[in-house]
């Protein structure tokens, strides 16, 4: 029996005998091999496999089939796209953003903080808060090139607009001197503001002034947008989706693969005045601020 056991390489001490007391019979030993053989199930395959998603529902647009006259804001917002695409020397850069300690914090903080500032805690504000803090130290890219004067003006406040999805076409209130508020205040100021739009409250004072934008194309679902740099300013910063994948992360211990939370941040910039290297340096700064996540003073943890 020893030698039938290690010519299968069956060690006997984990062979449970089926004779009488116990006793190892040649089956058990030849059923311990061919079990050693066989490809081990995957653990627990039924409970990893993910949900099956139903489709939406997709009804019929009113729209479809019919001609209808151009809405004013329509036409408005394609006038200044055009009008800001022949008149800059437009591209984009895209960096990659681990935004999982990030999210970490607004799960703990949200429920107090909703119950202290009286509005919900977004991702937003802190790309808002980011954006704005980087805005300071890179200051070609919060500018406006005045082209009958030949000269640039480098702004000393970050006044930043803020793409809003309205059923009358996008708007874009402007957070007036963003770059002072913290957390909190930003918060308000997007949730005031989304709301005078979507309630069409919104004052052409509160749509004007802006020197940098920020657009959440992520909100939708996309993971990164070649957006257009508005009419006078040099620069816009678009937000993708966040989602959930396996990304290389350097410990202590070495080199390991986790599942994060990721989020691209696209910037697209005027050439003629924002050179490439300028835009991957406010990039950079803008994801060490958010990758740091070092918000917990403000969130009150």
């Amino acid at each position: 029996m020893r030698k039938l056991a290690a010519e299968n390489g069956v060690d006997l001490a984990t062979v449970k005998g089926t004779g009488v007391g116990g006793r190892i019979r040649k089956q058990d030993v030849i059923a311990a091999a061919e079990a050693a053989k066989a490809p081990a199930p995957a653990p627990a395959a039924a409970a990893a496999a993910p949900a099956a998603k139903k489709a939406p529902a997709l009804e019929a647009s009113p729209l479809r089939g019919q001609t209808v006259k151009m809405p004013r804001i329509r036409k408005v917002i394609g006038d200044n796209m055009v009008k800001a695409l022949h008149e800059q020397a437009q591209l984009s850069s895209v960096v990659e953003v681990d935004v999982t300690r990030l999210m970490k914090l607004r799960a703990r903080a949200k429920d107090a903080f909703a119950a202290r500032e009286g509005v919900k805690l977004s991702p937003m504000p802190f790309f808002v808060k980011a954006a704005a803090q980087a805005l300071k130290a890179h200051a070609p890219i919060n500018a406006r090139i005045n082209e009958a004067e030949g000269t640039i003006t480098y702004f000393d406040t970050e006044n930043i607009g803020i793409a809003v999805d309205s059923e009358k076409g996008l708007m874009t209130p402007v957070i007036k001197n963003a770059g002072d508020l913290n957390l909190a205040g930003i918060a308000k100021a997007t949730a005031e503001l989304a709301g005078k739009v979507r309630g069409n409250k919104i004052t052409p004072d509160e749509l004007s002034g802006a020197t940098f934008t920020i657009s959440n194309t992520g909100s939708r679902g996309a993971l990164f947008d070649t957006i257009i740099v508005p009419p006078g300013q040099v620069a816009i910063l678009g937000i993708g989706a966040t989602v959930k994948r396996p990304a290389v992360i350097e410990t202590e211990e070495g080199t390991v693969i986790g599942v994060r939370d990721m989020t691209y941040l696209t910037l697209s910039y005027d050439h003629r005045l924002v050179d490439g290297a300028d835009a991957a340096r406010y990039l950079t700064a803008v994801k060490a601020i958010l990758e740091a996540g070092e918000f917990e003073v403000e969130l009150g943890l």
